[in-house]
């Protein structure tokens, strides 16, 4: 099992960057992709961004791609997400998420793919 803790969140203005942090405990973090998923009010959740279990594999939602980048290291058992030319519409509860996937190269984008989530953490982005 995985404990992920969010941190990082926090009001920003349209145009800022902020950078999430997700921080794992528990045993094989690095044979974890990671995933890290957003949901606004009255929303239904959605993916931003996914990593395999080495960083060498990576994807991202089209809304984001080319503003957020999903790293991770896993000798910190942390993931990241650095979102740069944030926009109002980024305005959400961002969640990261593992899925047990040692060697794998594939991409895990749906919440039902993912085992283990974090709490949350809130971004405001303001006009």
């Amino acid at each position: 099992q995985v404990q992920l803790v969010e941190s990082g969140g926090g009001l920003v203005q349209a145009g800022g960057s902020l950078r999430l942090s997700c921080a794992a405990s528990g045993r094989g973090f690095s044979s974890y992709a990671m995933g890290w998923f957003r949901q606004a009010p009255g929303k239904e959740r959605e993916f931003v961004a996914t990593i395999n279990w080495s960083g060498g594999n990576t994807y991202s939602a089209d809304s984001v791609k080319g503003r957020f980048t999903i790293s991770r290291d896993n000798a910190k058992n942390t993931v990241y997400l650095q979102m740069n030319s944030l926009k109002p519409e980024d305005t959400a509860v961002y969640y990261c998420a593992a899925v047990w996937a040692p060697f794998s190269g594939s991409y895990y984008y749906t919440a039902d793919d993912y085992d283990y989530w974090g709490q949350g953490t809130q971004v405001t982005v303001s006009s």
